[in-house]
């Protein structure tokens, strides 16, 4: 037997229409053009306008047009409602727009509902319409219709530029030493390490197997990345300096039992990032990066529950159940991905410097003496269960059982 809500008969006209007195807008930006689908306040027809990319007086100009519109159907001032995903243009968008009195929304595009045909249909005017029906379903009160992304204040984007250079200045730190290593193994030659300070005058010391010094134009070739590698070195100095001065401001670390929560400090979102992270840098193995990562990729934003973290994160469970099939496929890794790494790797730390916790005796207790896949897969559950742990930590003050704090 099928059940059809009265509102949603195909016979009826305005079963989706929305409230009268608001104005909805989405975006569909692009690199060479800024689509603008709308639907007046009391109609019942989108309309679509096309403007050049990154042109936010036109922007202005359009809205304030449509709502003039509005203005003069309804005889009142309606509400501006816009949508965009999330993208090249970052939260810039949605800053001009929340500064014009414009409710603005951010939408995870992956989260967006569409065909499942091998070959459906695709343009900028279709992606502008669903994104438009999205934002509707939203504001009707449907939540899981899409994954709206809490856009962070200025001030956290700006902080958490820190952490995120200096893991490309360690990346990059990694290509230059094995591409030194590697020319080097060309020539049969191990054992150099580039990160020595003495390096240089190791280098002109090397002999290859056959008591030869190194080719001349070999040589030139790996001073010069000996020197990218220098200024790689410093750069990543400099931003840990900044970092550590950044989390260290204000407060001087205390026990965790007098220390207010970061949610309960008062002051700026950067004031309180930087509470969670000195509440962090408390606990035993985790130090200023772990910290600065949690801090401002993940406890900047407010959850209502621990399953809200973890989806965030990407390590919540992905079931598959269908009838009599009934699978796991694994962690979601969806949300931040910076997020998630720096967890996964905390949790192997975890063990090293809180063998005594809770979460250690279970990982421990659950995995015995595997190897392997098994243990992979078990880490991954440890790094859900402790990233809870240290939520409640910094919202709550509860320090994750049996787990050690430094000495001040």
């Amino acid at each position: 037997m099928s059940c059809t809500p009265t509102d949603h008969r195909p016979g009826n006209k305005f079963a989706d229409k929305p409230d009268r007195a608001t104005l909805f807008v989405s975006l569909e930006l692009s690199k060479s053009k800024w689509l603008v689908t709308s639907l007046p306040a009391g109609g019942d027809k989108m309309s679509k306008h096309t403007i050049s990319s990154g042109n936010f007086d036109a922007l202005l100009a359009l809205l304030t047009q449509l709502k003039k519109k509005a203005e003069a159907r309804l005889g009142g001032s309606p509400k501006i409602v816009s949508i965009h995903e999330a993208g090249l243009d970052g939260f810039s968008v949605h800053r001009m727009l929340e500064a014009v009195g414009v409710e603005s929304h951010v939408v995870d595009p992956a989260s967006i509902a569409v065909s499942r045909r091998t070959r459906r249909a695709k343009t900028d005017l279709i992606d502008g319409e669903t994104l438009l029906r999205t934002l509707m379903a939203w504001m009707r009160g449907e939540p899981r219709v899409c994954s709206m992304v809490a856009p962070p204040s200025p001030e956290d984007e700006d902080c958490r530029r820190l952490s995120r250079e200096r893991k490309r200045l360690v990346k990059e730190r990694i290509e230059h030493v094995n591409r030194i290593k590697g020319l080097l193994s060309a020539q049969g030659i191990r054992g150099f390490e580039p990160l020595r300070r003495d390096r240089r005058e190791r280098l002109d010391a090397l002999r290859t197997p056959d008591d030869r010094f190194l080719p001349q134009h070999l040589k030139a070739e790996i001073i010069r990345e000996l020197e990218r590698l220098q200024v790689i070195i410093r750069q990543i100095t400099e931003v840990e300096g900044v970092r550590d001065a950044l989390l260290l401001a204000g407060k001087k670390s205390v026990p965790a039992t007098t220390v207010k929560t970061c949610f309960e400090t008062e002051g700026t979102p950067e004031s309180a990032s930087q509470a969670a992270a000195r509440l962090l840098m408390q606990l035993k193995g985790i130090g200023p990066e772990f910290a600065a990562v949690l801090s401002l990729e993940g406890f900047y934003r407010h959850f209502d529950n621990r399953r809200q973290l973890a989806a965030y994160t990407g390590l919540a469970p992905s079931p598959w159940q269908s009838g009599q099939v009934d699978r796991d496929q694994g962690i979601s890794k969806a949300g931040n991905p910076r997020l998630r790494t720096a967890m996964i790797e905390l949790a192997w730390l975890w063990q090293r410097y809180q063998p005594g916790s809770a979460l250690s005796c279970w990982f421990r207790e659950r995995i015995g003496g595997e190897r392997g896949r098994i243990r992979r897969i078990a880490i991954v559950a440890l790094a859900r269960k402790l990233i809870v742990a240290l939520w409640r930590f910094v919202t709550h003050g509860i320090v994750p059982e049996g787990a050690i704090l430094k000495v001040a």
